[in-house]
């Protein structure tokens, strides 16, 4: 009986063995490669699976998703014979899993030197200037080669991306000082132009302020001429008005005549010929006060000379200086 339990055990578990390999389930986004005698009979797709055991066997396993692999950087020589290090980053996903499992032998190291040779072919044609600022253009010209090489392979390339470009140290430095020199022109623009700007506007406010400064006085002027104007009128029509005689004129005017001769400057004043006649109308009115004012007689006496007679005949009276005399030391 025993060799019987112990064949009946064996039979279980050669059949538990069966179904495990028999039943095949595929994740998703996965595909797997089936190969019956060595050779490729079909691809498993994602779910479950049945495959004949101990005759087919699974070959590879192959994810479908997009994948990412970066690349350790690789030295380029560029047109100006100057040595840069490129890291890359491509992302590639599986189209075929038959072509991606027996069309290359491993696809991730035949694209990584497909990568390096199409990057010194394109590096190589440009100089280091143009390939700091042109990772667009070479992202699209890597990324074509690459799509079209690797086609065959069952291989999609969905982008490329220059990772660093890193020039020599030498010229490292010399971009930081070019750089260095740049801000600080630009610097000395901007504070040049800020300086010309405040200038400018202060030119413009003193400008705008001696225009408002003039107009204010031209209008002041104007304000005060028209007030002195007013005032001459007002004073006319006044004097109009009171319609003054002869006499009340000559008082006025001998008033006047002590203003005249104020001031230490006034070495030279004029007496008008008027002079008689304003004294002869006072004359007329007090009585006695020509004869009692030493030096005019307003009778017609022309003996008696002088300011009078000159001015009763309309003869202007001499000009009368005044003069200082010199202290005595």
């Amino acid at each position: 009986m025993q060799p019987i339990i112990i064949v009946l055990i064996i039979l279980v578990v050669l059949v538990f063995i069966a179904l495990i390999k028999t039943i095949q389930v595929i994740p998703q986004a996965s595909a797997a490669i089936v190969e019956r005698f060595g050779r490729y009979t079909r691809t498993l797709n994602a779910g479950l699976n049945i495959v004949v055991p101990f005759i087919d066997s699974i070959r590879n396993r192959i994810d479908l998703r997009e994948q990412v692999v970066p690349f350790p950087p690789q030295p380029v020589i560029t047109q100006d014979n100057l040595v840069v290090n490129i890291d890359t980053v491509i992302y590639y996903q599986v189209t075929d899993a038959r072509a991606a499992t027996y069309e290359v032998a491993s696809y991730i190291q035949a694209i990584e030197q497909l990568t390096v040779t199409t990057l010194r072919n394109i590096i190589g044609g440009m100089d280091l200037e143009r390939t700091l600022t042109s990772r667009e253009e070479i992202n699209a010209a890597l990324r074509g080669v690459l799509d079209e090489a690797t086609g065959k392979w069952g291989i999609r390339v969905n982008r490329v991306e220059l990772k660093a470009i890193e020039p020599p140290t030498s010229i490292q430095d010399s971009m930081e000082k070019q750089m260095r020199a740049d801000r600080d022109k630009r610097a000395a623009i901007l504070t040049a132009e800020g300086i010309r700007q405040s200038q400018i506007l202060t030119a413009e406010g003193e400008k705008q302020s001696a225009i408002l400064r003039a107009e204010g006085e031209a209008k002041a002027a104007a304000l005060r001429a028209e007030g002195e104007a007013q005032a001459v009128r007002t004073v006319f029509e006044a004097i109009h008005a009171g319609d003054p005689d002869q006499k009340l004129l000559s008082y006025q005017y001998l008033q006047m005549l002590p203003k005249i001769a104020e001031g230490d400057a006034n070495k030279l004043w004029i007496v008008p010929s008027e002079i008689g006649d304003a004294l002869k109308g006072l004359s007329g009115a007090f009585g006695n006060l020509g004869g009692g004012m030493p030096g005019f007689n307003t009778g017609g006496d022309g003996g008696n000379g002088g300011n009078g007679g000159g001015a009763k005949g309309g003869i202007p009276a001499p000009a009368v200086e005044r003069r200082e005399e010199p202290p005595v030391s």
